[in-house]
């Protein structure tokens, strides 16, 4: 994809300009562009630049990473419509252009029709996120000059919108030509439908759960055109989940391999070495000192079944469990998501054990699920390992839930879904038949008001199966679960101060815990860290539950608090002042 972004983004920049009221400024004729397949070809690659390119951080801020310093917008009292962003609107006009000017009868009707549903994809794409991330947007459907009124218009209600963007995804699906497309780096005719599944869910649920709407009548006909569609890619993609590499190695592969993986993969930001089109997550997710140090809460890795497709919460003594013990006879995926165990990292070509690193972690629970094993790619942005933006398991979640909201998912349906995760983590039983009984852990650390086993276990296999993939902020805007943005950062459990632990089990002591003076003669090689209640005279924000034993816990010194405003981000001060008409949206 970004190969392709840069060879022809000139002609973006030819016939765009970056903001509403700009006019093109062209060196060329339109009809050079519109008048031929290859000119509309050629502009279509600078729609691409719209999808996250090479980005494995979008779950920076979730409810269940620990990073290094708490998100402002979560902080109490400290966001504000002077610091926020994303009111940009360049990307729109650049895709409006194409579509009124795609009319140029010397190219086949059919050949115009499937790159304006490429053109309508990518507005639909904008358009999702706007309304993610502000609620109300105007809605435009052409390219605006300075002197078109619409400028300084105010913002269009949901209902137009979204009902506008279910009207360019709906001509893309039935417009779209492309069936497959071997580098998994363009739109094609099922990521089309993949993407409306996951569009209409995201509505589905947001107008089901935010009742304040008003919407919540039309909730169950955006939850079905989400399972027609997810529905359509499982019966006619021919799409499946990778297995390769069996139990254990299959579900991480689909994060590491430099080349999507196409059997699972519909699309994906795919890296080029040759064009120096790299990413940094080994410098992100191994660094002490560069990015956020995000690792997983405890809270959350507890939601993580047990092989045997039991609870882990329902075991004995959990609580106290140190973490040597508690990632033992878990769903597989775990163990492709953060280092543990058997873990290996490969140096000068050397295996070495790859136990988690209090350089980097808070908790313990140290993510590896878009890391390459090889030290080589930690030092800068190095990683040739693609970034999947479409994939099947998401296809397969989308329909489970919709289907479960609407209280019709069947036992054949939860099988051809969320048993086929299951299976592929190496769980062993309820893979054929839906849930009947409610996890009480989940229901009440997550969902107290879901009362639906079928729904709970859904949303807990949504939470592990797509974890780091950017969607975990939108599903709990959508379920109204924002106060789960307070849960405690919590790691792993500690039994007792200075006695090292041996987190891989593999004779070599790893970490310990001490307050007040470092232990001396301290163990060679072991990483100690300092749970003192303040360290040079400030508070710390590393510390153990119980003071002298318990979990880590990681910046609760940090007040947070949310609030229904926060379902929505503010309409930046700057814009506001430039277009009174906005409006701030409430609580603002």
């Amino acid at each position: 994809m970004k190969k392709q972004y840069l060879w022809f983004i000139f002609l973006g920049l030819l016939l765009a300009g970056c903001e509403l009221e700009q006019t093109p400024v062209s060196t060329t004729s339109k009809s050079a562009v519109f008048g031929s397949e290859s000119g509309l070809k050629l502009y279509a690659y600078s729609f691409y630049g719209i999808l996250p390119q090479g980005n494995t951080r979008q779950d920076a801020m979730s409810d269940y990473l620990a990073v290094k310093i708490v998100p402002t917008f979560v902080q109490e009292n400290a966001f504000a419509p002077t610091l926020s962003s994303g009111w940009d609107w360049g990307d729109l006009r650049n895709i409006n252009y194409f579509i009124v000017n795609n009319n140029d009868p010397k190219v086949p009707l059919s050949v115009r029709k499937n790159y304006m549903g490429i053109a309508r994809f990518f507005r639909a794409y904008f358009y999702y996120n706007k309304v993610i991330r502000f609620g109300n947007v105007p809605w435009i459907s052409k390219p605006l000059d300075v002197s078109d009124p619409e400028l300084y218009g105010g913002r269009d209600n949901r209902t137009l919108v979204m009902d506008s963007v279910l009207a360019d995804i709906n001509y893309a699906c039935e417009n779209i030509s492309a069936t497959n497309d071997n580098t998994r780096s363009l739109i094609t005719k099922w990521v089309a439908y993949a993407f409306k599944s996951r569009l209409c869910l995201f509505e589905g649920t947001f107008r089901k759960y935010h009742t304040e709407l008003g919407l919540t009548s039309s909730a169950n006909t955006w939850l079905n055109e989400a399972a027609i569609a997810a529905k359509k890619v499982m019966d006619e993609g021919g799409y499946s989940l990778n297995t390769s590499g069996g139990l254990g190695k299959s579900y991480r592969q689909v994060f590491i391999n430099p080349s999507p993986l196409g059997n699972e993969v519909l699309l994906a930001s795919v890296m080029d070495l040759a064009l120096n089109e790299l990413h940094d997550a080994n410098w992100y997710w191994t660094s002490g000192t560069y990015g956020d140090k995000a690792s997983f809460i405890r809270t959350f890795i507890n939601t993580y079944l047990k092989l045997d497709g039991t609870p882990f919460t329902n075991t004995p003594g959990y609580e106290t469990m140190t973490f040597m013990d508690e990632v033992k006879d878990r769903d597989l995926r775990l163990k492709q998501t953060i280092r543990l165990g058997d873990y290996k990292r490969i140096s000068g070509g050397v295996e070495i054990p790859g136990p988690p690193v209090f350089s980097y972690t808070f908790t313990g629970y140290q993510p590896i699920k878009w890391t390459l094993d090889d030290m080589y790619y930690d030092t800068r942005d190095l990683n040739i390992n693609s970034i999947a933006l479409f994939r099947y398991a998401e296809v397969l979640l989308n329909y489970a839930e919709a289907r479960a909201e609407l209280g019709t998912l069947t036992d054949a349906d939860w099988a051809a879904t969320v048993g086929q995760l299951r299976a592929r983590g190496g769980i062993t039983n309820g893979l054929t038949t839906k849930p009947t009984e409610i996890d009480p852990y989940l229901q009440s650390v997550y969902f107290p008001d879901i009362t639906d086993p079928v729904i709970l276990e859904v949303r807990r296999e949504r939470g592990i199966e797509l974890c780091l993939e950017g969607f975990r902020f939108p599903d709990i805007l959508r379920w109204k679960r924002g106060e789960l943005m307070n849960l405690e950062w919590n790691g792993f459990y500690v039994p007792e101060l200075v006695t090292p632990l041996d987190l891989n089990e593999d004779g070599i002591l790893d970490v310990a815990f001490y307050q007040g003076t470092k232990p001396s003669p301290a163990v060679s090689g072991v990483t100690y860290v300092d749970v003192s209640p303040t360290v040079g005279g400030k508070s710390n924000p590393q510390l153990l539950k119980n003071d002298t034993y318990g979990e880590l816990t990681w910046m609760n010194n940090i007040k947070r608090k949310w609030e229904d405003k926060m379902y929505y981000y503010p309409i930046p001060q700057t814009d506001l002042i430039t277009n009174p008409n906005l409006g701030q949206n409430p609580g603002w």
